[in-house]
């Protein structure tokens, strides 16, 4: 049986939560979306397979409705859990913190206990510098999404990554 999937995000102007709402299309009968900004994140607790989705703010922030919750989601215990990450940046206005907010999420879930499931090469994208990079340099920690530079390849990047997440969550 195919597990259920909860899929949490914040959003500011709508790209966020566009991109989930476009997840949520891809796969009906699994996930059960959260707007963090009106649920909180104390009900990832209750999945045993997460989506979360960030986008980065200015130079490297969080976007307010993570910022908000960032404490209580520090507090949850989410050992055992499979995390996949998708995160929001500007590489070419924003390119010396390109998806930095994607990093520090994947730093916070996995002192929570999870394991983060599924990176995302670099090939395709001009930015400075990412805290969302594996160790190697060669991967984000996640999906990564331009809205603004590369609105046009969001689709296709995710049918090429959620195929990768489900075998992940599945496995």
């Amino acid at each position: 049986m195919a597990l259920s999937i909860g899929l949490f995000y914040a959003s500011t102007t709508g790209n966020t939560e566009q991109v989930a709402d476009q997840i949520a299309a891809m796969l009906p009968d699994r996930i059960h979306l959260h707007d963090i900004a009106v649920e909180g994140v104390v009900a990832m607790a209750e999945y045993p397979c997460l989506i979360l989705g960030i986008p980065t703010w200015d130079f490297g922030e969080l976007q307010e409705d993570w910022d908000e919750h960032w404490d209580a989601l520090s507090a949850l215990d989410l050992s055992g859990k499979r995390v996949a990450l998708f995160g929001l940046g500007d590489q070419l206005g924003y390119g010396e913190w390109f998806l930095d907010a994607m990093g520090a999420l994947c730093q916070q879930v996995q002192s929570c206990g999870a394991q983060v499931v599924v990176n995302w090469p670099v090939s395709g994208y001009q930015f400075e510098a990412s805290k969302a990079l594996t160790e190697d340099g060669q991967s984000f920690v996640g999906l990564a999404l331009d809205e603004d530079g590369q609105h046009g390849e969001t689709e296709a990047r995710l049918q090429g990554w959620l195929p990768q997440v489900i075998a992940a969550f599945d496995a």
